[in-house]
């Protein structure tokens, strides 16, 4: 998707202005956390039953999202995070390991301007996205750059980290990404043909149910659901399942590659793992810049591609292992 396609809110395809060749370096000499923390990690961890469910939705806003149309996918039961990492276990991660993001060893990454203090101080935007802003120093520990401090926010979505990071913390933790028709398996909470965990209003009885943008995309937002930047990774009401923010807050790295899908058949799919090809990765759920008139992507079905080198403020991951 071209980085000016007034579709969507995020920045797309400029992982290649990065040293891409830093981003897995090191991963096979990263420690892994002891045993004992490894079964903290995975005990944590929500079992999600398997089954049959419709993954996708009957018509897409996007066609080239590749969410429709819908088709069965059977899929085995498996255990995901109640929440996206949180800046505080990612800070775990980073002292066990001593690992370093794409973001801090390329020095600089995107932040959206509203969180800026002072957007003007950079300049630098990717094409016409002007709303992200390349901002040096800015990374997981500093969110938006100097003067910023995860230490702020440690129950928050940890942000700012690209898809190699995520399989980093992985790797340290034993864990995995959730496969995609995982993600929206547990994403729709046991519930068929429903827009978002909760139902199909956005704001039912005039409750804000999740962190997306209200007001004027880009230039103001107002904030009503309480939130500019990113929320407490437990705020809002689960999923009935369980689960906090599989809609809105920060996009979500899966492990599958983007890529055409397979038509529709008779049988439903077995635990499909993507395309075996291809360089972008899936990212799901939308973020708290998502907003009806601009990047109608906050729903469950919703998904969206991007570099495996890409972070940004808006963009983060949650775990999950086989049960």
């Amino acid at each position: 998707m071209a980085e000016n396609d007034k579709s969507t809110c995020c920045v797309k395809g400029w992982g290649a202005g990065r040293d891409t060749a830093v981003a897995p370096a090191g991963w096979a000499d990263l420690p892994r956390a002891d045993p004992a923390e490894q079964q903290a990690l995975r005990d944590a961890l929500v079992p999600i039953p398997g089954g049959i469910f419709e993954m996708g939705t009957r018509h897409s806003t996007y066609p080239e999202d590749l969410d429709s149309p819908r088709r069965k996918v059977r899929v085995s039961p498996f255990r995901i995070g109640a929440t996206t990492v949180t800046n505080a276990q990612f800070a775990r991660f980073i002292e066990a390991t001593g690992y370093r993001t794409v973001a801090e060893k390329e020095g600089w990454s995107f932040v959206f301007h509203l969180l800026l203090d002072r957007p003007e101080d950079w300049p630098l935007s990717p094409g016409r996205l002007t709303w992200w802003r390349r901002v040096d120093g800015a990374c997981w520990a500093a969110p938006e750059g100097p003067g910023s401090e995860w230490q702020d926010r440690p129950d928050h979505p940890v942000v700012q980290v690209c898809w190699y990071d995520a399989m980093a913390y992985c790797q340290w933790s034993c864990l995995r990404l959730p496969r995609e028709a995982e993600w929206e398996r547990a994403a729709r909470g046991g519930h068929a043909r429903r827009k978002f965990p909760w139902g199909n209003a956005l704001t039912p009885e005039g409750r804000h149910m999740m962190n997306v943008w209200q007001g004027d995309f880009p230039n103001v937002n107002t904030a009503e659901d309480g939130h500019v930047g990113t929320a407490p990774a437990r705020s809002y009401e689960p999923n009935d399942y369980g689960l906090y923010a599989m809609t809105g807050n920060v996009w979500e790295w899966v492990g599958d590659r983007y890529g055409p899908r397979p038509a529709p058949g008779r049988m439903p799919e077995v635990d499909p793992e993507g395309p075996d090809e291809g360089a972008s990765r899936m990212q799901r759920g939308g973020s708290f810049l998502c907003h009806a008139s601009y990047c109608d992507r906050y729903h469950v079905h919703s998904r969206t591609a991007n570099d495996p080198d890409s972070a940004t403020s808006n963009a983060g991951f949650r775990v999950a292992a086989s049960a």
